[in-house]
């Protein structure tokens, strides 16, 4: 079995001290998944597809998952990362 990085939008907010929390995801199809809840925030590498960050444990439907979000190495400007799942691959 094999994995990639496969990049994807995220809605996130923000909590009163700081916090970015994701919200929703949107796949390659369009399609918008609601996060239920997050209960883990960790700095983790993506072991299986390569990448550093931030590893967020989410529960979409009921399933638990992971999202990371990539921090651009950029000091300056108005984007400070991308948000990225494993692809599985059979």
């Amino acid at each position: 079995m094999c994995n990639a990085k496969v990049y994807v939008p995220v809605t996130a907010s923000f909590d009163e001290n700081g916090r970015m929390i994701p919200q929703t995801i949107e796949w390659e199809d369009g399609h918008i998944y609601h996060i239920d809840k997050v209960t883990n925030i960790v700095q983790s590498a993506a072991m299986k597809s390569s990448g550093q960050g931030d590893r967020y444990t989410i529960f979409v439907n009921g399933q638990q998952s992971y999202i990371f979000f990539e921090r651009t190495a950029n000091l300056t400007g108005n984007i400070i990362g991308r948000w990225f799942v494993e692809r599985k691959y059979v």
